[in-house]
């Protein structure tokens, strides 16, 4: 038997083995992520009226056609607000952040008098905070603190104060701003999605507010990236392959996909270049001189117009196609959504446990819905 002692080449104590060293770090980890959720639940406990005070004031004092949301605080408190105020902006309530420093100094310019300020100070006491409470009592139209100090002057000079208590920090001195940063956060959002609801804030609105972002993009509606008009290839079901092909050409962006409708001009299948190659290949040369129903999918998989585009390119997504008509009330055809289009979508976030499906893999469909 063979007994192995790991030595420390410091005369310290004995060096852990690589695995007992890897899953103490991890349970170190876990206690931290633990603890802050712990004060997360006891600060949610806390919560009383002046949340809602809170809430009525910003309500009644901004949005749209009023004052903004004045953000400062200092240190950690300051990155916090930056946080805080992407939130509200992004969510309907206009906001900006003040640096409590630079006020002093000339940034109190950017200040008007239908403005609501929201102070951040774990303390209620910082030096910078305090000293900007004065100029800021005379510059807008209410305080809002939050604060874990219900004595603090923060506290006592705002006209309401959003008190979550006394918090222990989770870093292993004590020391460093976490648990009390986190509970800001979190009271930030609650105040930002409150607000949204109260102002009925919508889907669409969002994706205004978030042009760029894949995200805000899913949220759109369908009309707003569907090809359609002329960007369309619309052809009856009862022509020819041959005809069609010959008819249903059109300049510009192209997609590989033609909606082949009925008499009344109801969507009723669809046939895509890869379907005529298929043809080809297996010498199937008579078919292009018969009617293309024979051979088209028919009963497509579909969306109708107002469909959100994130539910269109799970569509996709599911049933692994790669264009997809969209139509009117009637079942007609009013656009077309192609894969090619919607690259930037795709490629972003899928629903939760998924691989984004890259666009470039995609088969065209072959079965109906």
């Amino acid at each position: 038997m063979v007994l192995q002692v790991h030595l420390s080449t410091t005369g310290g104590p004995p060096t852990p083995p690589d695995g007992e060293k890897q899953a103490s770090r991890l349970d170190s980890a876990r206690q931290i992520v633990r603890a802050e959720a712990a004060a997360l639940e006891l600060v949610a406990q806390r919560l009383d009226s002046s949340f809602l005070q809170a809430v009525d004031l910003l309500q009644r004092l901004t949005g749209r056609g009023a004052g903004r949301v004045c953000i400062t605080g200092a240190g950690k408190s300051a990155d916090v607000g930056q946080k805080i105020a992407g939130t509200l902006n992004s969510t309907g309530t206009r906001a900006y952040v003040l640096d409590a420093t630079r006020a002093m100094h000339g940034d109190l310019g950017m200040l008007h008098p239908d403005d609501v300020a929201l102070i951040l100070s774990h303390s209620g006491e910082s030096e910078e905070i305090v000293r900007l409470l004065g100029p800021l009592r005379e510059m807008v139209r209410a305080l809002i603190a939050l604060t874990g100090n219900a004595c603090s002057t923060l506290a006592r000079k705002a006209d309401v104060a959003i008190v979550y208590g006394p918090l222990e920090e989770v870093c292993p001195l004590g020391l460093a701003p976490s648990a009390s940063t986190t509970a800001m956060i979190a009271l930030g959002d609650a105040l930002a999605f409150i607000l949204s609801q109260e102002r009925a804030f919508t889907h669409e609105d969002f994706a205004r507010f978030h042009p760029a972002g894949s995200l805000g993009r899913k949220l759109l509606r369908v009309e707003s990236v569907m090809r359609r008009d002329s960007e369309l290839r619309i052809a009856s079901a009862s022509d020819t392959v041959r005809s069609v092909f010959a008819h249903a050409r059109h300049p510009g962006r192209r997609t590989g996909a033609i909606m082949l409708v009925d008499d009344a001009g109801r969507l009723c299948g669809l046939f895509t270049d890869s379907d005529l190659a298929r043809l080809i290949e297996a010498r199937r040369d008579a078919a292009l001189d018969r009617p293309i129903r024979e051979v088209m999918t028919a009963n497509p998989i579909t969306v109708p117009l107002g469909v959100r585009v994130g539910e269109a390119v799970e569509l996709l997504r599911r049933h692994r196609i790669s264009e997809l008509p969209v139509v009117d009330g009637d079942g007609k055809p009013a656009g077309l959504l192609d894969i090619t289009d919607l690259i930037g979508i795709t490629g972003a976030e899928g629903p939760a446990g998924q691989t984004p499906v890259r666009p470039a893999v995609l088969p065209t469909a072959r079965k109906s819905a």
